[in-house]
């Protein structure tokens, strides 16, 4: 699931490199996508390639590989050379999930499997964990791979700028390690649970905000314990 600027930017790097042979530099990326810093970038092609989009090889000057392309990409040739915002619409799956998600269908000939939908996740503020009682919510099964999954309902808007929102459905792989860099759920104190960007510092963990109005989060790694990697989303129009 893609948000515009990041279908923008795959799409933008794929192109460039169809036509220069290599990787376009950070320069060319933010005013291709007329961003005002390279750092929106920097999160851009993190979110890319913790979507399995892309991959980036540290220490090396334009060492960008496409991995994959969403299904709805623009042709090579029909695209122009700098993609534009309105030709694009965020690739998140979309659906009437009315009534708490009880008895929900997905799209007719789609598998589908029930996961549990535990209470709300806090993409701004940490919130206090609602996982007593629960209901179910049936999702297309290409979204999950192996291992136990569950979903949470997202509850602000700090992480906005990977393409989380407010009233989002996240889709959990239920771990309790993950990588830096990686959208982790982060339980605090045993108490408040979190949807942000995981970084260790030292002895501590940096929880990242993706929305420039929000501040980092550093604790004490032993006061953080990780219950789960983002997969997936879902999202209601």
């Amino acid at each position: 699931m893609l948000t515009p600027k990041q279908h923008d930017l795959l799409q933008f790097i794929d192109q460039h490199m169809r036509r220069t042979g290599c990787a376009p530099s950070f320069e060319e990326m933010k005013e291709a996508l007329d961003l005002k810093s390279k750092s929106g970038i920097h999160r851009l092609i993190s979110a890319l390639e913790e979507r399995g989009f892309l991959r980036r090889y540290r220490h090396r000057a334009r060492a960008l590989e496409i991995l994959r392309l969403p299904a709805d990409a623009v042709p090579q040739s029909e695209a122009s050379e700098v993609p534009t915002a309105s030709r694009f619409a965020p690739n998140v799956i979309r659906g009437d999930f009315s009534a708490r998600f009880t008895g929900a269908q997905t799209a007719v000939g789609v598998p589908a499997i029930s996961l549990p939908l535990y209470g709300r996740i806090a993409a701004g503020q940490p919130i206090e964990a609602l996982r007593a009682a629960h209901t179910d919510i049936e999702v297309p099964a290409m979204m999950v791979g192996s291992g136990e999954h569950y979903a949470l309902e997202v509850v602000g808007d700090s992480m906005i700028e990977a393409g989380i929102l407010d009233g989002d459905t996240a889709i959990i792989r239920k771990i309790d390690t993950a990588e830096a860099g990686q959208i982790v759920v982060a339980l605090i104190d045993d108490n408040e649970v979190t949807l942000k960007r995981l970084r260790r510092r030292g002895n501590s963990i940096a929880l990242e905000p993706a929305n420039a109005r929000y501040e980092t989060r550093i604790v004490p790694a032993e006061r953080v314990k990780v219950q789960g990697r983002l997969v997936a989303l879902l999202r209601r129009y």
